[in-house]
This record gives structure tokens, sequence and C-alpha cells, in this order.
């Protein structure tokens, strides 16, 4: 009987401290944005004590802000000027490139990446995972792919952020009915979270 209380208790507190150890990571990273301000305007100078979640508000603020200028004609004027510059710098160059196509990708409302989940063998035949379309081979890989492939990543289990990057046959990979929440939320639980079954769909060529 003590055995099953203390199980049961796991079975609460274990997602919530993982949930509000996240949440206070998050909100500590995102506090560091109050460096930007002078000290004098820091809110452990101005309240005398420091407070949580404030800098996640500047932050937040920062972003909003950002965005609403880069909207206008003026704020254009001025990222097209800025990435003028950094594109002239060697080393940066590369970098912020890089960084910017998986950006807009992965944020952009037009973009694809992660749209959709689909079921691969990975690592050696008869194994299966979940991975997600990230788009299609370009370029020189393109001359040297016979046939349609598909770019895909490989989330590792039970951390997502890592993973494998593939290129395969698009008539080996097929596409799941599920969205990607679902699929992440099973991945992330190996597996003991099972979505709702759904019937599977080879995919089809374009």
């Amino acid at each position: 009987m003590l055995r099953k209380y203390f199980i049961t208790g796991l079975l609460i507190l274990v997602p919530l401290s993982i949930t509000f150890w996240v949440l206070h990571s998050v909100i500590g990273v995102m506090d560091q944005s109050l460096l930007l301000l002078p000290m004098n305007w820091r809110p452990e100078v101005l309240l005398g004590r420091y407070i949580p979640g404030v800098g996640t508000v500047l932050t937040l603020l920062i972003i909003f802000v950002t965005g609403l200028l880069a909207r206008n004609y003026i704020g254009n004027y001025v990222v097209a000027g800025w990435e003028s510059v950094l594109n002239r710098i060697p080393i940066v160059n590369t970098i912020y490139s890089s960084v910017k196509q998986v950006s807009d990708t992965l944020f952009s409302s037009t973009g694809n990446a992660f749209r959709t989940a689909v079921l691969v063998q990975y690592p050696r035949e008869g194994s299966w995972t979940i991975a997600f379309i990230t788009g299609t081979p370009g370029g020189e890989l393109k001359q040297h792919l016979p046939g349609e492939y598909v770019s895909m990543y490989v989330p590792t289990t039970p951390n997502p952020t890592s993973g494998f990057f593939l290129m395969m046959p698009k008539a080996d990979v097929i596409e799941l009915d599920m969205s990607v929440d679902v699929a992440l939320k099973y991945i992330v639980s190996m597996g003991v979270v099972a979505p709702e079954h759904v019937p599977l769909k080879k995919m089809t060529k374009s």
C-alpha cells in the first residue's frame, strides 16, 4: 500500500517539477535582458529586490517592438542596411546567413519545416522511428541522389532538441496523419503517451 502511495505521488510531482524547472530555466534566460538596462533602472535597485519574470516581459516587449518597427518602410531599410553590413564581414556573414535561413524556415508562417510527421526505418531496416520533414535536397546534393528524396530530422528521446539529419528516398517514407505536437509528445514520452490510432498513408509523389 505504501508503495502505491509513493508511486502515485511521483506520478503527480515529477511532471509538475519538470514543468516548473523548464519554466524557471526559460524565465532565467529571458531575464538576462535586464542587463541591457542601466544599473539605476533595474528592478533590484528601484524596488530593492529581484523580481523573477520582469526580464521576460522586457524580452517579449523588445521582440514585439522590433517586429513592429521592422514592418514599416524605415524599419525595412534599416534591417536591409544592417544585413548588408553583416554580409560583408568574413565568417560573420556565413554564420548570420545560415542562422537566418534556418530561423526564416522555422518561424515564418509560410515555412514548411516540421510541418509533417513521418515514419521511417532508422537506424536499420526493420527498426522504425518518427521523423519530421524539413524539405528536399537541393543544389549539388540533388545531382548525386537518384530519384526523389526528402530531407528530414530524426529527434532523439527524451530530448527532441538533439537528433540526426537524414536524406531518404521519398518512397521509403510514410506520412503520418498526426500533428507535429502529438508526434513530439509521443517521442518525449518514449512511447508511453501513445497517439490515437489513425490510418497510415504512403507519401505520394508530387
